[in-house]
């Protein structure tokens, strides 16, 4: 690996821990990108301090107007399962409710109070992050989810007070530690697509969305709603719809998730309302999306209407639907 190094972003310049450094607080951009280098694989390298205070450090890379990866720490959950995270980010919507558990987080011990290096290496759906310990992968990512196309790279804040020594990169493909992520396969039963409208104030009826926007889900059934839409302040909803051709009429049951609040409705009638944002239910509630509802639709034969008002505060905006037995189903976007 033949590492170059880039000048370091804009900042207050400081002495810390022995070494000349630009220090960041809170008042930074949530992204700073680092010019001069536009990657498609490599690797990129960011000597960090932070404290054991909550915080979000990391990098970014194959940042795009519309999309970018990222993989960040968190010292405050140091040891946990969340210690550290990878998620993608569209249209300025970080999706870390969205993507969790194995792939995207870790349990790793953070180092603070102390110089440390992050590298992250990436090549084609593939990457891996290093933190402190260069010798083994804290976390292998479970499969990029952003376009595989060049970018540019950037450190991640964090809303914290970090103090950065060094940002260096490498664009020769890297060769990756872990082993490759198995092949995603849809899960059976799962709403394949959906039919994402127009942006809306939250509480307004179906019958005002305009246009409509196609979007596959992902093999979980989890459809990422900021791939279609920037969030807005008002503007923080949008529907998801699609027909559910039924052989035979009968109820059938429906796994749900949704970040943050989801209204749902069938054949026009309102059937199920719900809260998921952040700390909604505890103090250690992140609001991550998963199958947490359960819903008896009573369907007719023929063509029924599924649509999904989806609200966003923040963490990552996405719906994810998944009948029990789908036999007899077709789904029409």
């Amino acid at each position: 690996m033949s590492l170059r190094e880039l000048p370091l972003p804009l900042g207050t310049a400081a002495e810390h821990l022995g070494r000349t450094c630009v220090e960041l607080d809170d008042s930074a951009p949530v992204l700073v990108t680092v010019g001069g280098a536009e990657l498609l694989e490599g690797t990129i390298e960011v000597d960090l301090a932070i404290s054991a205070e909550r915080s979000f450090a990391g990098v970014a890379w194959r940042i795009r107007p519309d999309a970018y990866e990222s993989f960040f720490v968190r010292p405050h959950q140091s040891g946990n399962d969340d210690a550290v995270q990878y998620t993608p980010v569209f249209n300025d919507v970080s999706g870390w409710q969205l993507y969790h558990g194995a792939g995207f987080w870790s349990p790793v011990t953070i180092p603070v109070n102390e110089w440390f290096t992050l590298r992250v290496s990436f090549a084609a759906d593939r990457g891996e992050a290093y933190v402190g310990d260069l010798s083994q992968p804290a976390l292998v990512f479970g499969r990029l989810r952003a376009p595989v196309m060049p970018g540019g790279v950037g450190i991640l804040p964090g809303g914290g007070r970090i103090r950065v020594g060094r940002f260096a990169y490498d664009a020769t493909r890297p060769t990756l530690r872990g082993a490759a992520p198995a092949v995603d396969e849809m899960l059976p039963g799962v709403v394949p697509s959906w039919s994402v409208s127009n942006l809306v104030p939250e509480g307004t009826a179906p019958a005002t969305a305009r246009t409509w926007t196609y979007l596959a889900s992902e093999p979980s059934g989890l459809a990422n709603l900021a791939r279609v839409h920037p969030l807005g302040m008002t503007l923080n909803t949008v529907f998801a719809r699609t027909a559910i051709v039924s052989a035979t009429a009968g109820v059938r049951s429906l796994a749900l998730g949704f970040s943050d609040r989801a209204v749902v409705y069938l054949n026009g009638r309102p059937v199920f309302a719900g809260t998921d944002d952040y700390r909604s239910r505890d103090y250690r509630f992140l609001g991550s999306i998963g199958y947490w509802y359960t819903l008896f639709l009573p369907l007719v034969q023929g063509e029924n209407e599924l649509v999904i008002a989806v609200s966003e505060t923040f963490g990552g905006w996405g719906v994810m639907a998944r009948f029990a037995d789908a036999a007899g189903l077709t789904f029409r976007t």
